[in-house]
């Protein structure tokens, strides 16, 4: 997403990350003691939407 646009910046890069891991945090209790694996294909995965969107005017603070 930074290379096709501007650097988002802390905050937003706050609300990428949560939107990322929003899955994972919200399976949590009913996976106790499993690993998970954040790799290329996950993000790749899980942020298609997001990063296919070069509208991000609601990532703005």
């Amino acid at each position: 997403m930074n290379e096709s646009t501007e650097n988002i910046g802390a905050r937003r890069l706050h609300t990428v990350m949560e939107r990322l891991l929003e899955t994972v945090s919200f399976e949590s209790a009913d996976r106790s003691g499993d690993q998970v694996t954040i790799d290329r294909e996950y993000v790749d995965k899980h942020l298609d939407k997001l990063a296919g969107d070069e509208d991000l005017s609601r990532y703005i603070l």
